[in-house]
């Protein structure tokens, strides 16, 4: 009878010690190279959601699971811990503070302020778990932001990652409109996923596949058309997320187009891909953000005529609203979805599910949320704590202060001064960036995804993926002030009293 759980433990033990030795691979990779991080973050953090998932459904639960999905997080502290090596070796900082650094920190330190003072002190309810993932959320764009600082990228290297970054999304574009037309949503509904979100990270999804105990696929993962019709299925691919995909896609779509000066066919086939596997997530904000995206590039090009790819972007997301439906691969609710979808519908009598619609559901929930955000910091501008907004709040069931905009959720945990603190950042980076494009092409497109990622952050939360959080703010930070790194030197340490 003891035979179970002594297999049991065997196989725990297997499963540890390959963890362990593929996280020290790359671990003493990133040691030996701090850079190799960002093309393992590109590359890992566009199948983490899928690989987590699968070892969900193959028995790897509870903490184990846990410990696995912290590698990015152990990737990004060798990686920070190898240049603070460095720098103390060398008695030198490996870039000269700026501004923009003296406000990455500042945010930094109100974050880890806000994360210790009680709850209770500022009205709060988080648990010491959601305050613990608060930090997490909220520290590590800055962490990412960092290490891209200190890292001094050549131009075979930046070659290097942009093929990663173009080929990472021609594949999870290509699995996902595979999956899309070939793959029934049952077995979605089947394989592990809804278990993984609910048991595993603690997220209520209500979506198609919904079980007695009231857990289903995540909402967006089709597009509800009303009525018992079909739904459309919309493109998750790895990322198990619709809207993740589509921040990647962007990303790709942006930095291709700023450093592309030949039509190579291996980078048009990748781009189509991209592109194609883009209008398929159906996301028609990112379609939006990547128009704003191509408008900051014809403006730092000085090309007014490029100015046309943005109208063109923004005519295909008002036509592709209409076209999707006609060829999109559809799905069909189950009895007990179809009963779920009919108690919301009684709930919500004025919804409207026509995406060309004013009253469409979606787009009204998120102007109800980023309009209810800004009255919450209104009406308590000291702010909550960290773990009561967005993402974490949800998947640790703290009551939600606010959800769906970055600069709400910042504002409503850190208080108006957190959310001040966090604007003057993110627009002094993009300021930079802005400013390093004058004499860098790479610089140009990191500054046009990082406009787009700002623009998408005023109606979801952007930085809650971690692959816009560690690879967005990482090139950020590598390709910010680029021109006077060239010319500056690094800023020398003070010299200990045994070294004087």
């Amino acid at each position: 009878m003891r035979f179970v759980p002594l297999y049991a433990r065997a196989v725990t033990a297997v499963e540890a010690t390959l963890y362990a030795l593929l996280l020290g691979a790359g671990a003493a990779a990133v040691w030996r190279r701090p850079a190799v991080a960002l093309s393992l973050f590109v590359v890992g953090l566009a199948l983490h959601n899928a690989a987590m998932a699968s070892l969900y459904a193959a028995g790897v639960r509870g903490t184990m699971l846990t410990a696995i999905a912290a590698w990015k997080e152990i990737l990004l502290a060798v990686a920070l811990l190898r240049v603070a090596r460095d720098a103390l070796r060398a008695r030198a900082l490996p870039f000269r503070p700026g501004a923009v650094d003296g406000l990455a920190l500042a945010f930094a330190a109100l974050v880890v302020a806000y994360g210790l003072v009680p709850q209770s002190a500022l009205g709060g309810s988080a648990s010491t778990k959601a305050v613990a993932l608060g930090l997490r959320h909220d520290l590590v764009p800055v962490g990412a932001y960092l290490l891209g600082r200190s890292l001094r990228l050549d131009r075979p290297e930046l070659r290097r990652l942009g093929w990663t970054l173009l080929g990472t999304a021609g594949f999870v574009a290509a699995l996902g409109l595979v999956d899309a037309y070939a793959v029934p949503i049952g077995w979605w509904r089947t394989n592990g996923v809804v278990d993984y979100f609910h048991e595993q990270l603690g997220y209520d999804y209500h979506g198609t596949g919904v079980n007695p105990k009231v857990a289903g696929l995540p909402e967006n993962f089709v597009y509800n058309v009303g009525g018992d019709r079909p739904f459309l299925r919309r493109l998750v691919s790895t990322f198990l997320s619709p809207l993740a995909s589509s921040y990647l896609f962007v990303v790709a779509l942006l930095g291709t187009a700023a450093v592309a000066r030949r039509r190579r066919p291996a980078a048009l086939a990748l781009g189509a891909l991209a592109a194609a596997g883009l209008l398929w997530t159906f996301s028609r904000s990112a379609l939006l953000a990547l128009a704003v995206g191509l408008v900051v590039l014809a403006a730092l090009r000085r090309r007014p005529h490029e100015l046309g790819a943005a109208v063109a972007v923004v005519a295909v997301a008002f036509a592709w609203v209409h076209v999707f439906p006609s060829i999109a691969p559809t799905g069909r609710w189950t009895a007990a979805d179809l009963r779920y979808q009919h108690e919301i519908a009684r709930r919500n009598p004025t919804a409207s599910n026509a995406p060309a619609s004013v009253n469409e559901s979606s787009l009204g929930e998120h102007w109800r949320s980023l309009e209810d955000g800004v009255a919450t910091i209104a009406r308590h501008p000291q702010g909550y704590g960290l773990g009561n907004a967005g993402q974490t709040a949800s998947r640790t069931g703290t009551p939600l202060k606010a959800g769906e905009s970055n600069y709400t959720e910042l504002g409503v945990e850190l208080g108006m001064v957190g959310a001040l603190v966090w604007v003057a950042w993110v627009l002094a980076l993009l300021a930079a960036l802005v400013r390093a494009a004058r004499d860098d092409r790479w610089a140009a497109g990191a500054a046009a995804a990082f406009a787009a990622t700002l623009a998408l952050a005023v109606q979801t939360d952007v930085i809650g993926d971690p692959w816009v959080a560690y690879c967005v703010w990482a090139l950020g930070g590598s390709l910010a002030l680029v021109g006077a790194r060239r010319v500056e030197p690094a800023v020398p340490l003070p010299a200990t009293a045994e070294a004087r």
